[in-house]
């Protein structure tokens, strides 16, 4: 069976070019979200219609971004949909999994979207490398400054207790220890 799926972000937006389009297509039901947004995860009738769907079914829209904006999210989830036997068809696109050209098509989608994630993670690592450059410390904050760890470690070398000693700087017995034997 043919299930087609319709979204519209804004309350003033029309559906029926979608709802006309996935008529056409075949579209036995339509679920339909209206003034949602395609970045929010809490959207009703796509909910039901992922319920809905088992395999040898289709899911069909019109436009690729009707189901989300996050090409990480359409992955997984027309991932999701392949595992489950469930056929997909965007019909801007002319994405359809059921030909062997739409299943190139998708794969190449997830090639980029596979590009798309490393070349964040680049960025990340060399926004962090710049920042480090001109001295941004990444992490906690030491809970004792280097004063404090030279005062503890003439505590302990003289023979006072650490449990006392981590109470006298307000800290926990595993800072005191771990402070030393950085600093060792």
């Amino acid at each position: 069976m043919k299930y087609g799926y319709a979204r519209v972000s804004t309350d003033d937006q029309n559906p029926a070019l979608q709802l006309a389009a996935l008529k056409k297509a075949g579209c036995r039901q339509v679920f339909k979200d209206e003034g949602i947004s395609g970045a929010t995860r809490n959207r009703p009738a796509l909910r039901r219609c992922l319920e809905t769907l088992k395999a040898g079914d289709t899911l069909i829209v019109w436009k690729l971004d009707r189901l989300g904006r996050s090409l990480r999210d359409l992955i997984h989830m027309l991932d999701d949909l392949r595992e489950r036997g469930v056929r997909f068809q965007s019909l801007t696109e002319a994405i359809d999994t059921t030909s062997p050209t739409g299943r190139a098509m998708w794969q190449m989608i997830g090639v980029l979207a596979e590009l798309e994630r490393s070349l964040i993670t680049e960025r990340t690592r060399a926004g962090v490398k710049a920042a480090q450059a001109r001295g941004v410390k990444f992490g906690r904050k030491p809970k004792l400054t280097a004063p404090q760890i030279a005062h503890a470690r003439k505590l302990v070398e003289s023979g006072e207790p650490v449990p006392e000693i981590a109470r006298l700087l307000s800290v926990e017995r595993t800072t005191i220890y771990r402070a030393l034997q950085r600093t060792a």
